[in-house]
C-alpha cells in the first residue's frame, strides 16, 4: 500500500492534557497530517481499543489512515489501518500474516544492521530515528543528528529501494527543513504537532516546512 508519510502526526494520552485525543488528531488532519499513529504505552488494552475506534471515528471521510503503535490486537480489534512496530514488538512477518496484505505495517529504523530483515518483510514504510533529542519518545543511546539521518537513509535506499523513509523525533517546524534536506521523505511529530492549542495551525506550519524542503530538495543518490 502507498502511504503518504508527509506529515505524520502521534498522538498520545501523556501530551493530552485531558485534551480528546480524537479532537487532536482531526485538529492535525485539518492542519495538514497525512497519518495518524495512537502511541499509548500507559494504557490498558481495553483504553486504548476505546481511543482508537474514537480517534478512527473523528477521521471518518478523510482517508487519513490510523495506525496503532506497537500492539497488532488492538489494531486488530479497533480497526485500524495498521501498526507501526519497533525492533522488540511481534515480528513483521507473523504481523502481516494476521493483519493482511492491505493493512499498512511501518518500522522504527535505528541501526543499519537493521536492514536485511525489513528488506525481507512487506513493510510500507519506515521511519529513522531519533534524530534530535525529545522528551515525548524513550530513544535508547545517542541522538543520530543530520549526519546520522543522512547515512542511514543513504543506506535504507540501497536496500529498500523507493520504500517511504520519514524521521522521528525532536522535529519542529523549523528544523523540518534540515531532515528533509538530509533525506527524509517526511517527518514523524509528536510535541511540536500536539503539545499547544492550536493543533491546526503547527500542522499547516509543519506541511508548509516539509513540502518547500521536498520542493527543494535533490533525490538522494541510491
Amino acid at each position: 500500500m502507498s502511504v503518504d508519510i508527509t506529515l505524520y502526526g502521534i498522538v498520545d494520552p501523556q501530551i493530552a492534557n485531558g485534551r480528546s485525543m480524537a479532537d487532536m488528531a482531526r485538529a492535525a488532519v485539518e492542519g495538514g497530517a497525512t497519518l495518524i499513529q495512537l502511541r499509548a504505552k500507559t494504557e490498558t488494552t481495553r483504553e486504548m481499543v476505546r481511543e482508537a475506534r474514537a480517534i478512527r471515528s473523528a477521521l471518518h471521510g478523510t482517508n487519513v489512515p490510523l495506525l496503532i503503535n506497537d500492539r497488532v490486537d488492538v489494531a486488530l480489534a479497533s480497526g485500524a489501518d495498521g501498526v507501526h512496530l519497533g525492533a522488540d514488538d511481534m515480528k513483521l512477518a507473523d504481523a502481516r500474516r494476521l493483519l493482511g496484505p492491505r493493512a499498512i505495517i511501518g518500522v522504527t529504523l535505528k541501526h543499519e544492521s537493521e536492514l536485511p530483515e525489513l528488506a525481507s518483510a512487506k513493510i510500507d514504510y519506515a521511519c529513522i530515528g531519533g534524530v534530535f533529542p525529545t522528551t515525548h519518545k524513550d530513544n535508547a543511546g545517542t541522538s543520530l543528528g543530520l549526519d546520522g539521518l543522512s547515512s542511514l537513509r543513504q543506506a535504507a535506499a540501497r536496500v529498500l529501494g523507493a520504500l517511504p523513509v520519514g524521521a522521528i523525533a525532536g522535529i519542529t517546524a523549523a528544523n523540518a527543513g534540515t531532515v528533509i534536506a538530509a533525506g527524509a521523505d517526511g517527518v514523524a511529530v509528536i510535541g511540536a504537532l500536539f503539545g499547544g492549542d492550536d493543533i491546526a495551525a503547527a500542522a499547516r506550519d509543519l506541511r508548509l516546512a516539509v513540502e518547500t524542503a521536498l520542493s527543494e530538495r535533490v533525490a538522494p543518490s541510491a
